[in-house]
């Protein structure tokens, strides 16, 4: 069953587990098909690391060079309360205009399915208006392949449990020309904060007693401090732009 093309981000978490349908690729990215949220982030004997699919990873922004974090929401199905980057979701298949972004949209760095995901789901968690974060100040970078299964989710009511991600995810930088207006879905969202490079680093020392998403470690450790030290020509050049690379971490 294909997203309705009108998606606004109604229903229940599990309404959307079973009615929005994931962009599966192989590993190099070739798009092989769709399946929904739920089928493609089990993690169950016969598929023991789910399904690989494309998300995205939005890092944003303010003029202080602070980046917006967000805690997911306790209630979550999939890797509850913990702390992970601005927003991080999936491109839908069946979406207009269209998530799905072809080999030429990937190799040019456009990436426009993937951008739109990031400002359909920028407003339905953070309640940030389209107007805030248009197509053209998204700075796509980089691919990342990680899998992960959720050792935090207590929810398992669901049957088809556990969950886990398995994604090849699009790393999106945003820096807005004016202040964004923040509205955070509580079926989302349990917290924000804004930080510098140096909060970061005390929220994320073992003494804060906080969780972090695993794709937002692995994107940490990897790649942020030397994309955020040099934020202005990382969103305005092509220094850090890496369009070839999938980014292993399995």
């Amino acid at each position: 069953m294909s997203a309705p093309a009108t998606w606004d981000g109604s229903g229940t978490q599990e309404d959307l587990m079973y009615r929005d349908e994931c962009i599966i690729v192989d590993d190099k990215d070739n798009i092989i098909g769709h399946d929904s949220k739920y089928a493609a982030h089990r993690f169950i004997p016969e598929q023991p690391g789910g399904m690989l699919h494309r998300a995205f990873s939005v890092f944003l922004f303010d003029d202080r060079n602070k980046l917006l974090l967000q805690q997911r929401a306790s209630s979550k199905i999939t890797f509850p309360s913990l702390w992970t980057n601005t927003c991080c979701s999936h491109p839908l298949y069946g979406q207009t205009p269209s998530e799905v972004d072809v080999p030429e949209d990937v190799a040019s760095g456009a990436v426009p399915g993937a951008k739109r995901a990031a400002v359909r789901k920028l407003l339905h968690e953070l309640g940030i208006p389209p107007e805030q974060v248009p197509l053209q100040k998204f700075k796509y970078l980089t691919r990342l392949h990680y899998k992960a299964a959720d050792a935090f989710a207590e929810n398992q009511s669901m049957t088809g449990g556990p969950w886990g991600e398995h994604e090849m995810d699009y790393i999106l930088f945003i820096k807005p020309d004016a202040p964004v207006t923040i509205e955070p879905n509580p079926d989302e969202i349990d917290d924000v904060k804004w930080v510098n490079r140096e909060e970061l680093r005390e929220m994320m020392g073992p003494s804060s007693g906080l969780r972090w998403s695993p794709w937002f470690r692995i994107i940490c450790e990897r790649f942020l401090d030397a994309w955020w030290s040099d934020l202005e020509r990382t969103i305005e050049s092509d220094a850090h732009e890496d369009f070839e690379t999938i980014h292993e971490v399995m």
